[in-house]
């Protein structure tokens, strides 16, 4: 499957969770991910705070993501993650501790990221 058409774009998180605990909405609003062409940046409050590449393989929860990190806070780490895309909704399971979730779900003791995202309208 090859999503990388419906990925492409900027993306607000709605909610979003790790370990099993809501992060603040206050946090969350200020995050955006932008996906193109096989590259990505997370900004914070509007600066870049992390870069990198992001590749596409298949997986029994729907797709995976492999991503690379380049500059910021995860450079040289590479993040395995699952998603889906729901209607206008990305959501992303990521596995911050180099290993793959099974499953959209965090709960404690579990590095896992998991982020609803809504596209960003273009004329923002």
């Amino acid at each position: 499957m090859d999503d990388s058409a419906a990925l492409e774009g900027r993306w607000l998180i709605e909610t979003a969770e790790i370990s099993g605990e809501k992060m603040p909405d206050m946090l969350a609003q200020k995050i955006e991910v932008e996906l193109v062409a096989g590259t990505y940046a997370v900004r914070f409050n509007g600066d870049v705070a992390d870069q990198g590449t992001f590749a596409i393989a298949p997986h029994p929860a729907g797709a995976a993501l492999l991503l690379t990190g380049v500059a910021g806070t995860n450079a040289g780490r590479t993040i395995p993650a699952i998603y889906r895309i729901v209607g206008e909704q990305l959501h992303i399971c990521y596995g911050l501790d180099g290993a793959i979730p099974a499953e959209f779900a965090t709960r404690a003791g579990a590095a896992h990221f998991l982020a609803v995202y809504r596209r960003k309208p273009a004329h923002r």
